[in-house]
């Protein structure tokens, strides 16, 4: 829970589904929606957020970031930089702790806009933090301070988990575990019901029973008492039903498909990130 004196004033500069969760997960958790304002030129979204959070709305960006200690940039990353260059012009942006949840956009470019000497964290959460299941990885530059740091882990945390990287660079294997990750989930299930309804099973059945493993296993993982492989072992009975599709995984090669799925979405990353540089096009 948040403690009365933590409540600087957030502006979130773009409405979306992200910013909506974050939003979400800051009010559940007791941030006063009255220390937090929505900045989006569009109506629809301005309302949906007074609506739903009961939250300050502003029209422009200026406006909001006038009356804000930190800045939250959710707006998408091919207009981050002219968002940034508006901000950039404002006497009192150097005051203020900006955080980016914009993919691909690097720290060099933020400061390059924003003003080097200006606090600035990177911040890569992933989809499921529209349902508080979240996970975030952030990396901050030199110029912010440990108690900034703290109260974003905090922020993130709202609505999941949240992990600080020690390299910039990170934020890209981040990008291939969890912020791809989810649709690998979303891609196994999806074979799971189909061959379950080859097998003679209706589709709906198919979809139960394949959702509520999935979340069965990922709580019991997420309990921490042993570790996946620790689990993997306690269900899998020497020439049972499991050792018998494990073993067919791993001589059909999953361990390297997966890792090259992986090491596919990293190196996208990189380029990504690459080619948004100006310095680099």
């Amino acid at each position: 829970m948040y403690q009365h004196t933590d409540h600087p004033v957030i502006a979130f500069i773009g409405g979306g589904n992200m910013a909506s969760a974050m939003v979400n997960g800051l009010v559940t958790h007791g941030y006063p929606p009255q220390s937090i304002i929505v900045a989006d030129p569009n109506e629809e979204q301005r309302a949906m957020a007074v609506k739903r959070f009961g939250v300050d709305i502003s029209p422009t960006t200026p406006e909001a970031v006038e009356q804000a200690q930190v800045v939250v940039l959710a707006v998408k990353p091919q207009v981050v930089e002219r968002v940034a260059a508006q901000i950039a012009v404002m006497p009192s942006r150097g005051a203020k702790l900006f955080v980016s949840i914009a993919a691909g956009i690097r720290l060099s470019q933020l400061e390059k806009v924003l003003g080097f000497g200006t606090a600035i964290i990177r911040a890569m959460p992933n989809t499921p933090s529209l349902i508080g299941c979240g996970a975030t990885a952030i990396f901050s530059n030199a110029c912010t301070t440990e108690e900034q740091i703290s109260m974003v882990t905090r922020m993130m945390g709202s609505f999941g988990i949240c992990v600080t990287v020690s390299e910039e660079s990170q934020l890209d294997a981040v990008t291939a575990i969890s912020g791809s990750g989810p649709a690998y989930f979303f891609l196994l299930m999806e074979e799971m019901i189909r061959v379950g309804t080859q097998l003679g099973l209706s589709e709906q059945d198919a979809l139960k029973l394949t959702l509520q493993t999935a979340r069965g296993a990922a709580n019991m993982a997420a309990q921490g008492e042993a570790s996946p492989s620790q689990l993997r072992a306690r269900v899998t009975s020497p020439n049972g039903t499991t050792q018998c599709a494990i073993n067919s995984m791993q001589e059909d090669g999953l361990a390297m498909l997966i890792e090259h799925a992986v090491q596919a979405a990293h190196r996208r990353a990189v380029e990504l990130g690459m080619s948004s540089d100006p310095a680099r096009r």
